[in-house]
Order: C-alpha cells, then sequence, then structure tokens
C-alpha cells in the first residue's frame, strides 16, 4: 500500500467527519514523525493489538561485492525492526 492509498483509505473511513485528504495526510505525517522521533529517544513503540517497533544493532561482518566478488568489511549499524502482536499475527 502507498501513502496515497493509506490516505484514501483513511479518508473514507473518516466520511461521515467530513475530513479532507489534506488533513488526513497531515495527521498522519505528524503520527508517523512522531513515531520516528520516538523510537529514536525511546529505542522502542509499541502499539497494542498491531505491533513493536524497536532497534536492533547489527555486528560488523564480512561480505562480497557482488560485481567483483571480492570480500568488504560492512560497517556495524543499527536498523529498525518490528514485532507482530500475537492478536495480528494470528489475524493473519
Amino acid at each position: 500500500m502507498t501513502k496515497a492509498e493509506l490516505v484514501e483509505k483513511v479518508t473514507h473511513y473518516n466520511k461521515h467527519r467530513n475530513l479532507s485528504k489534506a488533513a488526513v495526510n497531515e495527521v498522519l505525517d505528524a503520527c508517523f514523525e512522531v513515531l520516528g522521533k520516538s523510537i529514536k529517544k525511546d529505542k522502542r513503540f509499541t502499539w497494542p493489538g498491531f505491533g513493536t517497533w524497536s532497534v536492533r544493532f547489527r555486528k560488523a561482518r564480512k561480505g562480497r561485492n557482488p560485481q567483483t566478488g571480492l570480500e568488504i568489511r560492512i560497517p556495524a549499524s543499527k536498523t529498525v525492526g518490528f514485532r507482530p502482536s500475537p492478536t495480528l499475527k494470528n489475524s493473519l
């Protein structure tokens, strides 16, 4: 699903509140901005019944350049992982 499709669906679900697509777009942008800042500050964000986003650490490792086949060192890094709640997992 794209951002435009998400805005369209949320607008459709809130038709009775007369929210415009622009207003829904602003609210979704604010939600994802807060979510990102929360993950950065607290290292996790939990949405009950949906799942948890958390910072995960990757160790440095060796890899291969696919074009040349030479071994390269991949530095340690941080990424965001998602763990679905049991409710979401069971609904799939």
